[in-house]
């Protein structure tokens, strides 16, 4: 499979904590955003890979680029905006990492598509979500190339990896969330994230509902916990992978990453062939996932490992 993977949001500075050698607490500067971790993971395993967004011309917007040209990404469906770049602060002091976000005006935010722009014939999937489809004007932009696309020639994977603090209007939300969920061919969401969508719905009717749409493919992540996916003829459940956990800032980023890479190069990653994965196929899928994610997960930020250091895990 040679098909390019494009990853659609956002790319931003997240501030993770640290502690000073004199046990001061600061904070490390780390190139992420949630389709920027994607593509990054994704180039790192060596998966043809471009991020559309916008980043700003300021100097995090210079080491934005620079992270993405050292993992393999390309960088020309980026747009350049003299606009500041969005600073994301991040908290690990409870179970699931908390955000604050400084983006009034920032570049990534303001994403939108040049007129008369198509998408090349090399591109044969989309990803998009999280924070990307919340903030105006990039968020109904997003929403609506991905609604262009669906159903057509190339396949639209979905991570709505919601940050309720940041939406504002939680009606809007959740209507373009619901035109999404039905059409995208690939949601994956997290347990946390489901709960706040739909309340006291179990993960097997959530996908049971999603199969009424568009979906071929439905993954709910659990951290610790492991892992469940559904096809429309099979369902697996797959165990979390131990690690020296350091944070779990990008760990999603990086389970979706890995599931995409897998299906990538076992060629089902079309319309065409993905409604027809395997049990075998979907359980492989699942399992790199887990193991990119598992390894980000032992280094600090949204860190993915490379393919050489997956071990038996690598790519085939």
């Amino acid at each position: 499979m040679t098909g390019l993977i494009l990853a659609c949001g956002e790319a931003l500075m997240d501030f993770i904590p640290v502690e000073t050698v004199g046990g001061a607490r600061a904070y490390r500067p780390c190139p992420g955003g949630s389709s920027y971790n994607v593509a990054r993971a994704l180039g790192r395993l060596g998966v043809p890979t471009g991020l559309l967004a916008a980043v700003s011309r300021d100097f995090f917007g210079e080491d934005l680029i620079a992270g993405l040209r050292e993992s393999g990404v390309r960088t020309d469906f980026l747009q350049r905006l003299d606009l500041p770049s969005t600073l994301g602060f991040v908290s690990l002091d409870r179970v699931e990492p908390v955000y604050a976000f400084f983006d009034t005006g920032a570049a990534e935010r303001s994403w939108q598509p040049a007129p008369g722009d198509t998408l090349p014939a090399e591109v044969t999937a989309l990803h998009v979500g999280s924070i990307a489809l919340v903030r105006e004007p990039a968020g109904a932009a997003f929403a609506a190339l991905a609604l262009a696309e669906a159903g057509g020639t190339r396949i639209v994977s979905l991570d709505p990896n919601i940050r309720p603090e940041l939406v504002r209007d939680e009606a809007c939300y959740r209507a373009r969330l619901a035109r999404l969920l039905a059409v995208a061919d690939i949601i994956k969401i997290s347990a946390h994230d489901l709960d706040w969508l739909m309340p006291g719905v179990s993960p097997d009717d959530a996908a049971s509902s999603w199969f009424q749409g568009r979906a071929a493919l439905v993954v709910i992540t659990r951290g610790a916990e492991g892992v469940t996916g559904w096809t429309r003829r099979a369902r697996i459940a797959a165990p979390s992978i131990p690690t020296e956990m350091v944070d779990t800032v990008g760990a999603g980023d990086s389970f979706m990453a890995g599931l995409l890479a897998r299906l990538h190069e076992a060629g089902d990653l079309t319309p065409a062939d993905l409604p027809r994965l395997s049990g075998s196929g979907l359980r492989n899928a699942l399992a790199l996932g887990q193991t990119v994610a598992s390894l980000t997960c032992a280094r600090q930020g949204a860190d993915a490992p490379w393919r050489k250091d997956l071990g038996r895990q690598e790519l085939v």
